[in-house]
């Protein structure tokens, strides 16, 4: 039994050589305007400068004019390497959401970097001493929406094609030979180590503010906001740092969090076929539950490498990241032949 070979349509030299080009160019450009502007106006500037702002207007942190200037070529450096090196490595380019949020990131990232660094050296600007740098809040709420705006638009205007769904031919499916009356069952299970660490983090954190509120060293407040946050995400990290797929006669079970609830069913008289691929993150944009609306296609991505597929017979497809997913795909298989009566 020979597991099929996912056909993927890798980033033509064309489009990487565009997007490699375009990267390298803008990054010069923002970390020249990064470097320049500050510069520029060293002399109307107090040193050390307002670095930080809360509850208001007024400002309650500083950082010399050197070291506001390193940090922020320095972040935004950072942020350019990083998609620099996904450009020129091609996978994150494959795929229409991972271009999407490969542009996205590059325009929004640098109009978050210019803009935040624009309004720190204007709120600075001509002030006698950094305690004098008035920022209005409202200044910093148009950073991120016109950034996130810039960001959305170049990711729709670099999403290039739709992706095309892998073509396979039908002897490429893997199907196990069952005896009549057999009955066998596959199951597998996955789980994020990372996702796990920080559940267990944030689980670990309420128990522990839980036990400051009721000693009285935490306030109530403080208790209420930290619960707020940290349990949510234990929570929810519970129940997806942890996938249970199942292959049995009745078809397809993925089950979610360390007991296998909630779980989603398919049937296997709705699947037309299935079979092993091995993704990648960067192939569909992320871990968890990554899709592009209008590609029916959707991916359970807890982990790089193999998973199990299936192609739904009302269309579009479903991918669970999933250990031995070619012997699950030819279990399935075995009863999608045996329901159907081919």
């Amino acid at each position: 039994m020979t597991s099929p070979t996912p056909v993927q349509s890798p980033p033509s030299s064309v489009s990487r050589g565009r997007a490699v080009a375009v990267a390298a160019v803008w990054g010069v450009l923002v970390t020249a305007t990064l470097a320049a502007v500050p510069l520029a106006l060293r002399d109307r500037l107090p040193d050390p400068m307002a670095t930080h702002w809360s509850g208001g207007s007024v400002p309650d942190g500083n950082m010399s004019f050197t070291g506001n200037l390193v940090v922020a070529v320095a972040l935004w450096a950072v942020i350019w390497a990083t998609l620099l090196g996904l450009a020129l490595h091609g996978a994150v380019l494959r795929g229409r959401l991972p271009r999407v949020h490969w542009w996205g990131f590059l325009f929004g990232g640098a109009g978050f970097a210019l803009g935040m660094e624009g309004v720190t050296l204007n709120a600075n600007l001509d002030a006698a001493t950094w305690r004098e740098a008035l920022l209005p809040g409202w200044h910093v709420a148009a950073v991120i929406a016109v950034s996130a705006a810039a960001g959305a638009l170049a990711g729709y205007l670099g999403r290039g094609e739709p992706d095309r769904a892998p073509v396979r031919p039908p002897a490429d499916k893997p199907i196990m030979r069952l005896r009549p009356g057999q009955r066998a069952v596959w199951v597998s299970r996955v789980s994020n180590p990372w996702l796990i660490a920080l559940t267990s983090a944030s689980l670990l954190t309420a128990v522990i503010v839980t036990a400051l509120a009721a000693l009285g060293v935490l306030e109530a407040t403080a208790a209420w906001i930290a619960l707020a946050v940290s349990v949510p995400i234990g929570l929810l990290g519970i129940a997806t740092s942890t996938v249970q797929t199942r292959v049995d006669a009745e078809g397809l079970r993925v089950g979610f969090g360390p007991w296998g609830r909630p779980a989603r069913r398919t049937p296997a008289g709705a699947i037309e076929s299935a079979w092993a691929e091995l993704r990648s993150p960067t192939e569909v944009g992320g871990w968890g539950v990554r899709t592009m609306p209008g590609s029916g296609r959707i991916t359970l991505m807890l982990r790089g490498g193999d998973h199990l597929v299936i192609r739904r017979a009302g269309g579009g497809e479903f991918a669970v990241s999933a250990d031995d997913a070619e012997r699950g795909a030819a279990l399935l298989n075995a009863y999608i032949a045996e329901t159907s009566g081919s």
